[in-house]
This record gives C-alpha cells, structure tokens and sequence, in this order.
C-alpha cells in the first residue's frame, strides 16, 4: 500500500511541469515581446532531452532502482521550474529545458515500466490519475496567478517549489521502494533484460508501436500546449479565462482515467482503446464546429476524457505483447518515441498557428487522429 501511494506522488511529480507551458505562453510571449511559435521550439528542446532520457532509463533504474531515480528526476525538474520564474529572456527557457527535460524522461520511463510489470489494468489508469492531477493542477494554479497583472513567473516558482516538496517524500522512502522492487522481481521466472536500442530497432514490432505512441502523445501533447492559445486568439479569451479553459483538457483527462480504472479489469485495454478513439473524433468535431465558445470547450473537456486512458492502457499491453523480460526496455525507447513526437510535430502547429491561424487547431489533431487509426491497425 505504501509504494502504491509513493507511486502515486511520483506520478504527480511527472504532471505538474508538463501543462505548465502551454498554460503560461500567452502572458509569457506578451511580456517577454516574443514570437508566439516560440514555445514550440522550447517544448522541442524538453522533449529532445526526455528522450534522450528515456533511452537511459532502464539501465540507470536497473542500477539505483526506480525510487531514487524518480526521487532525483523530481529534484531536476523543480529546480529548473525554480530557475524560469526568474528568466528574464528565450536563452534561459532553453538552457533550463535540459534538466527539465532529462529529469521528465527518467522518472516517466521508469515509473511506466515498473507499473506495467506490476499493477493491474485498474490500478495503472488509477495511479495516472494522479499524473493528470499533476497537470490538472497546474493550469489551475496558473490562472490564478496570471488573474494578478499576469504573474506566470510566481506560477513557475511555486510549482517547482511544491516539485521540490514532492522531490523530499519520494527520498524518505527510496529503502521501502527498492525492499519492494527486490522482492518482486525475485518472483519473475525471468530476469529483465536491457536491450539495446540497435537491438529493437531490428524488431518491426517494436518500430510499429513506436510509431503508434510517437503519434498519440505528439497529439496529446498539441492540445495541451497550444489549446490555451487557440481559446486566446481564436475565440477571443483573455490570457487568464484561456488558462482555465485548458485546464478542461486535464479535467477530461483525470476523470477518463479514473473510469478506466473503475472498467479496466471488465472491459480490457483494447476495447478500452477502441472506445476512446471514438470520443476523440467526436470530441475534435465539436471544437471544431462554428458554435458558441463554450461547446469548443465541452470538446476540449471531452478530447481529455477520450485521451487519457490511452498511454496507460496502451503501455499495460506492452509486457503481453513482447514479454516481460524485455518489457522495461520496450517502454524506455516507445517512450523516447513519444518525446521525439512531442519535439516535432506541435512546433509544426505553432507555425501555422503564426503564420496562418490557431484556428487550425481542432483540423490538426483530427489530421494527428488519422494517423493513429492508421498505425494501429497495421
């Protein structure tokens, strides 16, 4: 019971600095006097380094187990929150990006493959519950700050302080964690092996479903981003309203995987998966219908449900379909699969966005959706 809640906490920690951008852009690239598509190349620069971490993270969990490296990746992450509510231009949100990248990506990957391996359907949507708590939270915490003269950077020091308290939990209790990790992989009849990723390439499965997790999460992490700023110039919000309207998406996101929690032992992950694309096509449909705001932002609370039981469900299949052995590794690089996404493909709308218009939000993701349902049936 205790590590559950541990991994709990951790999975917060894994939440909170990843709706934080998005949130802030708009109050940010107004005082700031930068360019709006700027936050694309800042997410570009975290998710390059959290794949690059992810790829380290079945070796370095493997030598110092999953507690403490979440314990210092949380560490990492707030002090670079700490560190950007006191930037004062673009170079120090790129410097800063480093350890909050690297720090994302080590404690992601090692926490996935953990709980993979050793909770059930229900209780892995239940613990990335608290991961959309993280990022629920934020947003939430933004708006308030913003609502006075538009203060983002008291929001970043008191996230990466409350990053930092969360940094100090998971430290008391690294023994209990690893007492725990010894005894369960005592019981497997196989060793976990880390492969490499010369290795993986080599297996066209495995490259699939890359594929399948670098597109899901690359459109998940577009509508976290870039919602805010299309509520804020397309449907004519103001910073602090926009703010609070993205929060919806995480609102969605939580409460999707709480449900999937409460049906994942019933109805499985795959007709869980089946289900959620459906909501996602209608959800994108009505954001992107010429309606009163607040129907776009039903879509946008409804695009969150639909999202978030699909990485937990998609990652508990990993250990069926390759082999428990081998599992951990699997996760690390469809992972590092996923940053690559995320540093690719919604810097990409941040240019249409400036160039053309945010409106075009709700067709790109219908656009991401295609691919998905694409890659998936292969």
């Amino acid at each position: 019971m205790l590590l559950l809640v541990v991994i709990a906490v951790s999975y917060i920690a894994v939440g909170l600095p990843d709706s934080v951008l998005g949130s802030v852009w708009p109050a940010v690239y107004n005082d700031l006097d930068l360019p709006v598509s700027l936050a694309g190349y800042i997410g570009m620069t975290v998710s390059g380094c959290t794949a690059i971490s992810c790829l380290m993270s079945t070796r370095l969990a493997s030598r110092f187990g999953t507690g403490l490296v979440s314990a210092m990746s949380a560490l990492f992450t707030a002090l670079a929150l700490i560190g950007l509510s006191f930037s004062q231009g673009p170079v120090w949100f790129f410097l800063l990006s480093i350890p909050l990248g690297m720090g994302a990506g080590t404690v992601d990957s090692a926490l996935n493959g953990f709980v993979a391996l050793y909770c059930t359907n229900s209780q892995m949507s239940y613990l990335h519950c608290f991961y959309g708590l993280g990022v629920t939270f934020s947003p939430y915490l933004v708006s308030l700050c913003l609502s006075d003269n538009n203060n983002w950077r008291r929001a970043y020091l008191i996230i990466g302080m409350i990053q930092a308290f969360i940094s100090l939990v998971i430290f008391l209790v690294v023994p209990y964690w690893k007492k725990k990790e010894q005894k369960s992989i005592s019981k497997e009849e196989k060793s976990p092996r880390s492969l490499s990723l010369k290795e993986m390439i080599r297996m066209p499965s495995v490259v699939l479903s890359c594929m399948v997790f670098y597109i899901i999460c690359a459109t998940e992490y577009t509508a976290g981003v870039w919602s805010s700023t299309f509520f804020a110039e397309y449907k004519g919000f103001t910073a602090d309203k926009a703010a609070r309207t993205a929060m919806l998406f995480y609102v969605g996101m939580t409460f999707g995987r709480f449900m999937s929690g409460v049906f994942g032992n019933k109805l499985g992950s795959k007709k869980i998966l089946y289900i959620c694309t459906g909501i996602l096509f209608s959800a994108s449909v009505l954001i992107a219908l010429p309606l009163p705001p607040f129907v776009a932002a039903f879509g946008l609370l409804l695009f969150g449900f639909g999202m978030g039981p699909t990485f937990p469900n998609l990652s508990y299949l990993v250990p069926s379909m390759f082999g428990r052995d081998i599992s951990s590794s699997v996760i690390g690089v469809q992972l590092a699969s996923t940053y690559v996404g995320i540093m690719t493909v919604p810097p990409i709308f941040g240019i249409l966005a400036e160039k053309v218009s945010a409106g075009l939000f709700p067709y790109y993701i219908i656009v991401m959706l295609c691919l998905f349902v694409f890659f998936s049936a292969m």
